[in-house]
């Protein structure tokens, strides 16, 4: 604990051993690069951070990244979930940012399918940002994965930490992807650190008229390999990476069709078909969509599904009733599991 200390040494005011105390309280690894525990793959990149503040278990296993927009459209919450579950099947810990929108289908996919997945956040472990993930992140941590950052325990949500953390993603995994985003999106930049790492990078194609498409086509044009299923990640990892994966189950339904869009299927929960055929109407089509293969809570639901929230409360009512959705406690809803015959 002393030689942790010292690495705090040159913060002017930084109180070293009080914040190890308090770590150690909390349960929280501290991690210098030559200590115990701190990942191989992370140190050999240039800008290591010189502090990891670990929540979980981040053990030596290999990873990738799935990284995206906040403001995802339903066909990239799709694709995310399909990428996180297939990877989570043969042995891939998913990293991701904790953050909205893709960063969340993510983690939540890797855990739904029974896959550890490791979130680094542009915050304190004591601060876990955005507020509505911190049962995530305590799902994540008690689950086989990690929540790790380099921002000191109390350490607030400030702006510049995120595309610092960024780089700390890309460091953690052998490949990066990109699932959505504009031109202006984090993703991006979480692409280039990858780049300047030494990683792979790798970007999901989607349709050419939806601006979260702009950043993976411009990645693609720019020499970014297209992804269009978990095989296409696992062909750009080093051989030795892939000898050691899982493969994937022998029974059950596949976890991508051929072809776009993608449609995710879940063994234990498959979706009804009515769901994929547009017969329930536009509107509870886009709740449905909206909801996934997760939870949503309700004030989430009426920011991404942008109407009142009298009318989406009615349509969520329509969709409990007919049996398609469930509610749960704190207002969240979950697509209702439908077993096999």
């Amino acid at each position: 604990m002393e030689a942790q200390a010292r690495r705090f040494g040159g913060l002017a005011g930084f109180d070293a051993a009080g914040e190890l105390e308090r770590c150690r309280r909390a349960g929280i690894g501290v991690w210098t690069p030559g200590t115990e525990g701190y990942p191989e793959l992370l140190a050999s990149a240039p800008d290591a951070p010189g502090v990891l503040y670990v929540r979980g278990r981040l053990e030596a296993r290999p990873a990738i990244a799935l990284v995206g927009s906040r403001r995802p459209t339903p066909y990239g919450r799709r694709v995310a979930r399909v990428l996180a579950a297939g990877a989570a099947a043969r042995g891939l810990v998913v990293v991701s940012g904790l953050a909205r929108g893709i960063d969340t289908e993510a983690h939540l996919a890797s855990l739904e399918a029974g896959g550890a997945t490791w979130a680094v956040l542009g915050s304190g472990l004591g601060r876990v940002y955005p507020p509505e993930n911190r049962v995530l992140a305590e799902r994540i941590a008690s689950r086989g994965g990690a929540v790790v950052t380099e921002v000191p325990l109390s350490g607030p949500p400030l702006a510049p930490n995120f595309p610092r953390r960024n780089r700390i993603i890309s460091a953690l995994a052998w490949a990066t992807i990109v699932v959505e985003g504009d031109l202006k999106s984090g993703a991006l930049i979480t692409a280039r650190f990858a780049l300047d790492q030494g990683r792979e990078v790798g970007a999901v194609p989607g349709p050419v008229d939806s601006p979260m498409s702009e950043g993976p086509l411009r990645l693609i044009r720019d020499g970014a390999w297209p992804v269009g299923c978990i095989e296409d990640v696992l062909e750009r990892l080093p051989a030795g990476v892939r000898a050691g994966l899982s493969r994937p189950p022998a029974e059950g339904p596949p976890l991508r069709e051929r072809g776009f869009p993608y449609k995710l299927q879940a063994e234990a929960a498959p979706r009804p078909d009515f769901l994929n055929s547009g017969r329930i109407g536009p509107e509870r089509q886009k709740v449905v969509d909206l909801i996934g293969w997760g939870e949503k809570a309700l004030e989430e639901l009426v920011g991404e599904a942008g109407m009142p929230v009298a009318a989406l409360s009615r349509l969520l009512a329509e969709l409990e009733i007919d049996g398609v959705l469930e509610s749960l406690p704190g207002q969240r809803y979950a697509l209702r599991k439908i077993e096999k015959n």
